[in-house]
């Protein structure tokens, strides 16, 4: 799926810019950017289970353990 989305990426790009030698380098650096892009926004959803822990463990001992004097 990832593949068949740079695939698409690149084509697009291609057809708006016309096929010349520096489009194909630009086609490609936005494919990679946006495949950058997705991926991190995939490891994002990945943690966010973790992550929700995380602040729920941080609020629960800001707000009920620690007691600063």
């Amino acid at each position: 799926m990832i593949e068949l989305l740079f695939v698409l990426v690149f084509l697009g790009v291609l057809f708006f810019t016309g096929v010349t030698l520096v489009s194909i380098f630009a086609a490609g650096a936005v494919a990679f950017a946006v495949m950058l892009v997705f991926g991190m926004m995939g490891m994002v959803f990945k943690l966010l289970p973790w992550l929700i822990v995380l602040a729920i463990a941080w609020w629960f001992f800001r707000n009920k353990v620690y007691c600063p004097r």
